[in-house]
């Protein structure tokens, strides 16, 4: 179990580039953005990696990390691990068979689709839920959306024991396609896993996994940079290329779907469900379930993203386009299996008992942002302090001060050791009391927002 008290994050800010816009400020849903000394900062404790700071900074000064593209190289077998909604990316005129053998030529040995385990991955949360039907536990929510995993993690506590500690269909076909080639002679050594990932939420749950220690995934590439690469490399090769035929994996229209919204949900029909995106509709959804206005769920699917993966912030296309391709194509799956074409994520059936053996981690623990001190009796001090300051504050979050709310500044000053001046408001309150003179007030505001926003004020 991963014992580490900091998350690792994909996300980080580039100070060179940021011009303190504050547009991420207030887009963070966990408030985890401030504005010190005219540049933005991210607070690792409140921070999931949900990429909406990515999605506005106006300077592309919010950035994700990722491993390079030439670590595949490192390895005689290197295998691209790609979500279905990877090739939903690309025009309708360019086949499947024409990407994978794409992939090859820029290096990859092999091609595999991770929803290739959707059916053993729906299999071993029914698994789970039939040995835990503690009435407590539920709803069961799914841990597909790392990024909601860590929501829960900082922000819902209470809720954490909801989580289904099961691998998702990425780690899954991971330990399967190692295990194939194992099985076929290859050293394991020479294996080199690399995710194609569509989010930064994912790259954050690969170097610090919950409930394991370490990742069998070796690295992790960024959605839209293999895109570019693929889509130039079959634009520069043109129509009339022969490239050399490939079998493709056929997917059942299940796999296909699931990484799209009610693609948990569809296959959970003898649970009550729900199916719910987009960040902000999910935590408004887990206000009402932790204060308990809502019952007799069994089971929720929950995904940062709108539209799940196809709303991804490395995803190329637009999300609505990419979801059209993915149910054309399993529509052709589904034509395909009445014709008794069976599907090859059918395949991985045959080793069932091992992906299921190794399905389930450790209890997801949480990381609150809301503990204020180890000691509650210090702890309860703060939070008075901190409702107290926060009822003095204006309440208009207009985020001069640098954070967010007004209550996300009480908590800075309470925790962080922030002036509570830093407001505006408090300025020119104490200024007209005598209390701080106006040259100040504004020397505080150019410690948050810098010399040159404010001039020579």
């Amino acid at each position: 179990m991963n014992n580490n008290t900091q998350f690792y994050h994909a996300l980080d800010v580039d100070p060179r580039r940021c011009i303190g816009c504050s547009h991420c400020l207030h887009t963070c849903p966990t408030e985890a953005i401030r504005i010190r000394n005219s540049r933005a900062i991210i607070l690792e404790n409140r921070c999931v990696d949900c990429g909406k700071c990515y999605s506005v900074c106006p300077t592309k000064a919010i950035y994700i990390k990722q491993d390079d593209f030439l670590n595949i190289r490192n390895y005689s077998h290197s295998v691209v691990l790609i979500p279905s909604i990877f090739l939903g990316q690309f025009p309708d005129d360019i086949r499947v068979s024409r990407i994978y053998a794409a992939l090859h030529e820029l290096g990859f040995h092999h091609v595999y689709e991770v929803d290739s385990a959707t059916s053993l991955y729906t299999e071993a949360k029914r698994l789970y839920a039939e040995n835990h039907p503690e009435k407590d536990i539920r709803p069961l929510i799914s841990a597909f959306c790392p990024a909601i995993v860590r929501l829960i993690q900082v922000k819902y506590p209470s809720l954490v024991d909801n989580i289904i500690p099961i691998r998702g269909p990425l780690d899954l076909s991971a330990h399967y396609i190692r295990k194939v080639l194992t099985r076929q002679g290859v050293d394991p050594s020479e294996i080199g896993l690399f995710y194609v990932t569509p989010c930064a939420a994912k790259i954050a749950a690969i170097k610090n996994p919950e409930g394991e220690t370490k990742s069998i995934i070796d690295g992790v590439l960024n959605m839209d940079s293999l895109f570019n690469r693929v889509f130039r490399l079959i634009k520069e090769q043109g129509r009339d290329y022969q490239y050399p035929p490939l079998k493709t994996q056929r997917l059942s229209s299940d796999a296909i779907l699931s990484t799209l919204t009610n693609g948990e949900r569809r296959l959970c029909s003898s649970w009550r469900s729900y199916a719910i995106d987009g960040i902000k509709n999910v935590q408004n959804f887990l206000d009402r379930l932790e204060n308990g206005s809502v019952e007799g769920i069994d089971f929720l699917e929950l995904r940062s993203c709108d539209q799940s993966c196809a709303g991804a912030i490395l995803a190329c296309d637009n999300r609505f386009l990419c979801g059209e391709r993915m149910y054309a194509r399993a529509n052709k799956a589904i034509a395909r299996e009445k014709e008794g074409n069976i599907a090859h994520d059918r395949e991985m059936e045959q080793e069932r008992d091992y992906i299921l053996s190794i399905a389930e981690t450790e209890p997801i623990q949480s990381r609150s942002m809301m503990i204020l001190d180890p000691d509650i009796t210090t702890a309860l001090e703060k939070l008075e302090r901190i409702n107290m300051l926060s009822d003095k504050l204006p309440q208009v979050d207009c985020g001069l001060c640098g954070a967010p709310s007004c209550y996300a500044h009480a908590s800075d000053v309470v925790c962080e050791g922030c002036q509570v001046s830093d407001c505006i408001f408090v300025q020119r309150y104490r200024e007209e009391r005598g209390e701080m003179t106006i040259q100040e007030g504004n020397q505080r505001l150019k410690e948050i927002w810098g010399d040159d926003r404010l001039g020579n004020l």
